[in-house]
């Protein structure tokens, strides 16, 4: 017991003194930090929500069904405050979501976590259900209306309304929506446009290192701009349409895949499964793992794949049509269902089969981050391989930077006011840019951190409002009212 108390509450933070004063470089002070921030203490945390949020509403995840039917049947009628379709909240949601994580993170987890970091990110999908739930549940019940009676909401507002202590909410409120808006042009805007960049530049279909990167930079901020400069109407309609048929075909051709690779399943589940628990080398020569490992890249990629606990869904949600929060709640909650259940999990269990069926893959193709591995795995299919793989990263890049886009805006809009916006938005595409030109591992880090340190005061906020969820949550969904 002593020894699992110092791993999880001292030895962070000796870790992060010894990184800070032995640095070389602001790189190194920055991956200090992420290691702290993403330590055994943010497992607990995180973890523990994911499990009390499941407890207090009664297991929410057996109402999975009734959120994915909910989500494609007509909307509320007409008397519903809102701004935009349950299904078009959805798939604006799915589409800030579905990401490059669903397929770069993936091989990022399991290239530093080892194959078990999967079986923890397949965890965190399940069970940050019922957290995403409940964050949306909150968000839309305290969401107001500004002057022109556009619906405005997330955790900044539930903070503001839901703490008895009026001083704290405030200062809580201002922090979340300081991290959100650093975490947009990360994880919305730079990641995204590298990882394109990075699956171009590593593509067997073209030759990718002739293009040049300024081109995909340039590319990318004109195909955003097209769409993000339109406002929440046009967003939500590019996601309702991009989104369904891009996560359809992707999910489609990786079972293909995992057809091809059928006499080599067992395995990838097999090492998935005990990588968890016990340390493990990952198959195909990827580093070793710990169970420390595991549960830490599991978390984190898995947290960057659906969001639940960051209080993003909540943002877009607010403007759904929804009579009651708990109706809105429902379908929300389908988000880490799609992205981390489903679409995770085929992509990880593509890539541990191809490293079974080629186990000296990692060292032949000189992979060293998730982006190459990605590109080596799928390259080994033949024909359909590297075109589902360009496909799948294009489309997903692109729709998470436009949903993400809507994210910063709205924290924007809280922190500066409306004047801003403008500003903001010209800033989110030249991050966009800039990601495109090649920021390497220092986004992905520094996306680590705020993705955390957002997710501080939004799950505070969860867990304070935790009673008031599972009361009405059962007058809502279990009484039939």
């Amino acid at each position: 017991m002593e020894d699992f108390l110092t791993s999880f509450f001292i030895t962070p933070f000796t870790g992060l003194a010894e990184g800070i004063a032995t640095a070389t470089s602001p790189l190194d002070v920055i991956d200090a930090v992420d290691g702290f921030v993403w330590g055994p203490i943010m497992i607990l945390l995180l973890l523990g929500t994911h499990i009390f949020m499941t407890i207090r509403t009664g297991f929410i995840q057996r109402k999975i069904g009734t959120g994915i039917k909910l989500s494609v049947t007509k909307d509320d009628p007409s008397n519903a405050d809102g701004d935009i379709t349950q299904f078009g909240a959805l798939t604006t949601a799915l589409a800030a979501t579905i990401g490059t994580g669903n397929i770069v993170g993936v091989g990022t987890g399991l290239l530093f976590g080892g194959p078990g970091a999967i079986f923890w990110m397949w965890i965190t999908g399940i069970l940050g259900i019922a957290t995403k739930y409940s964050e949306v549940f909150i968000g839309v019940k305290y969401r107001v209306k500004d002057h022109s009676g556009k619906m405005l909401g997330g955790a900044m507002y539930a903070l503001e309304r839901g703490f008895k202590n009026k001083k704290a909410g405030r200062i809580l409120a201002i922090l979340f929506a300081l991290f959100a808006s650093l975490a947009a042009f990360g994880i919305g805007a730079s990641t995204q446009s590298n990882s394109l960049a990075d699956a171009l530049y590593n593509t067997s279909l073209i030759d990718g290192k002739a293009i040049p990167q300024w081109l995909v930079g340039a590319v990318v901020v004109a195909l955003v701009a097209i769409v993000i400069l339109g406002g929440i109407k046009s967003i939500s309609k590019v996601c309702e349409k991009l989104v369904p048929v891009m996560a359809v075909f992707y999910v489609v051709c990786c079972l293909i895949i995992i057809g091809m690779n059928g006499q080599f399943l067992g395995e990838a589940i097999r090492q998935i499964i005990v990588g968890a628990f016990t340390p493990a080398g990952a198959a195909g020569g990827a580093v070793g793992s710990t169970i420390t490992l595991a549960l830490q890249f599991g978390f984190k990629r898995g947290i960057f794949s659906n969001e639940a606990g960051l209080g993003t869904a909540p943002l877009i949600s607010a403007a759904a049509e929804s009579k009651n929060p708990a109706r809105q709640a429902l379908v929300s909650m389908t988000g880490p269902f799609w992205c981390t259940v489903v679409i995770c999990f085929v992509t990880a269990l593509v890539i541990v089969s191809s490293l079974c069926a080629h186990p000296t893959l990692i060292q032949d193709a000189g992979v060293t981050n998730g982006a190459t591995l990605a590109n080596a795995v799928f390259a080994t299919i033949p024909y359909v391989g590297a075109p589902i793989l360009m496909l799948g990263i294009l489309c997903f890049a692109y729709s998470t930077i436009i949903g993400w886009s809507y994210y910063g805006e709205r924290v924007t809009l809280y922190l500066f006011g409306r004047r801003w916006v403008p500003l903001y938005l010209g800033f989110y595409i030249c991050m966009g840019f800039l990601g495109g030109v090649g920021v390497g591992d220092v986004a992905w880090t520094a996306t680590d951190i705020s993705n955390a340190l957002m997710a501080l005061p939004n799950i505070l906020m969860v867990l304070l409002c935790a009673g008031m969820v599972g009361k009405e949550t059962q007058h809502y969904v279990y009484d039939g009212n």
